[in-house]
């Protein structure tokens, strides 16, 4: 039988297809691990104010910044896993509320529960340029020194605080 080149171009189109979704779902790590210029250099010091009260200063000890939105979905489903983070890494988490007004923030906090220890808000995100802030969720590592140790991009999983994140954290706590 002879093929016909026009009768082939479905079958590339496909493989094509398939080949793109293979090469989406194996750098779904790789982006959870952004590279990031503040790696190993130090975190920046924001200069905002809190959603929920004063802000303590975070120096000398490990600690994570978790940059979220009211308005995003996989900000809320992470809420769980980051509440648990608090309760076992025996860290402060710090957050970040991304382009929100405080109402909408406090209301995000209050639905999903909130296991920051305090909340900068950044309602034109002008403080979050400092953090490289490509979406949220985003979420960093900071050590004793205040050097930025990893950025998580997207959600933080059960499998990422297992794997990544808890590991890390009691790394830089005994550090």
């Amino acid at each position: 039988m002879k093929l016909r080149l026009p009768a082939l171009f479905p079958l590339l189109g496909s493989a094509a297809l398939v080949a793109l979704l293979a090469r989406g779902v194996l750098q779904h790590d790789a982006q959870a691990e952004a590279p990031s210029p503040l790696i190993g250099r130090p975190a920046p010091a924001p200069m905002l104010d809190t959603l929920d009260g004063a802000a303590r200063p975070l120096q000398g000890e490990v600690w994570v910044l978790n940059v979220f939105a009211s308005w995003c979905g996989p900000c809320g489903a992470e809420m769980p896993v980051l509440g648990q983070l608090a309760q076992q890494g025996g860290v402060r988490i710090v957050g970040l509320d991304y382009r929100d007004t405080p109402e909408l923030g406090q209301a995000f906090l209050k639905r999903h529960g909130n296991p920051y220890a305090f909340t900068w808000r950044d309602p034109e995100g002008r403080g979050s340029l400092a953090w490289g802030i490509t979406g949220v969720p985003e979420t960093f590592v900071i050590d004793r020194q205040g050097i930025v140790r990893l950025r998580h991009t997207g959600p933080v999983t059960a499998d990422d605080l297992k794997q990544r994140l808890l590991p890390l954290i009691e790394k830089l706590q005994h550090a």
